[in-house]
């Protein structure tokens, strides 16, 4: 059984319950509503999310978890509503503010850009580079140092992520596999507080799938609060603090993983409303029964 994070203590006495206030939130959500044409993909009431643990965002194909991804973190606007990480507003703040705030993301398809090295991907994350202003570009001794310790921070991520071996190596030749590992640990060179994960575990193969959970069971102990997407029920029950289950566009239940997984409006998301009518499992007789002919006038 795996080591609770730095902050599950503080979820001990929250009851599961949608919308439920935190001991010590990071990201608070209120009245977030997305439109796209008439249908509405995120209806959100109102949401907390406890600092220093790993928080599940789960549910069907087509809930919302995506598109409440891009809404808070500046990757999509909310029609209404809005969201405060860490006391900022995300209301209209584009995504590089929100990674500057704090609060990084990775997606389902990896973005290594195939045709720099695995160090220099690394080294793009890092947020507020001197270099990338003009006119201090033209005086490296602007930003020579920083540049520096960028570079060791990237080194020691390729370590800690096993990576460096192949920091030399273009982003194009690395596995499926690998890439994740890479925009996880790429993530983590803004130094953010929180990290938020969409579907990590997807298309990697079972050799690689253990050492991505093993990183994200450790980002609390580094201090950093988890929020991840994913649709293995054991993955979402061996490593999650809290879960939070989203059903067309809205939070429909939220508690610890054994609670949610009992509840019967998670079920019913899942499994639909009829999950428990035998009735229809019941085969229908065929050819049907004839019946007699009319009789002519």
């Amino acid at each position: 059984m795996r080591e609770p994070s730095p902050g599950a203590a503080a979820l001990k006495d929250v009851a599961p319950v949608p919308g439920v206030p935190k001991p010590d939130p990071i990201l608070v959500v209120d009245g977030v509503v997305r439109h796209f044409g008439g249908l509405t993909a995120v209806d959100v009431e109102h949401l907390e999310l406890q600092r220093g643990v790993i928080t599940s965002l789960i549910g069907p194909n087509g809930a919302g978890k995506t598109t409440f991804f891009n809404l808070m973190t500046g990757f999509d606007i909310a029609d209404e509503g809005a969201g405060t990480f860490d006391g900022q507003e995300l209301r209209k703040v584009p995504a590089h503010k929100v990674a500057g705030y704090g609060m990084v993301r990775t997606f389902q398809l990896t973005k290594a850009l195939t045709r720099l090295t695995v160090l220099e991907n690394m080294k793009l994350g890092a947020h507020g580079q001197r270099g990338e202003r003009i006119l201090s570009a033209l005086w490296p001794p602007a930003w020579r140092s920083q540049e520096q310790a960028i570079e060791e921070r990237a080194e020691e991520l390729l370590v800690r992520f096993k990576l460096d071996h192949m920091r030399d190596e273009l982003g194009g030749t690395l596995s499926g596999g690998q890439r994740k590992l890479l925009e996880m640990a790429r993530a983590l060179m803004v130094e953010p507080m929180m990290v938020m994960l969409d579907e990590p575990m997807a298309g990697v193969n079972p050799a690689l799938t253990q050492s991505l959970l093993e990183h994200v069971k450790d980002l609390p102990h580094h201090g950093m609060s988890v929020l991840f997407v994913e649709h293995d029920m054991d993955v979402v029950m061996d490593i999650s603090d809290w879960v939070v289950v989203m059903g067309q566009g809205r939070i429909i239940a939220e508690g610890p993983p054994a609670a949610v997984a009992k509840d019967p409006a998670v079920i019913d998301a899942y499994l639909g409303a009829d999950h428990g009518d035998e009735s229809r499992f019941t085969p229908t007789p065929w050819p049907p029964e004839s019946r007699a002919p009319e009789a002519r006038p």
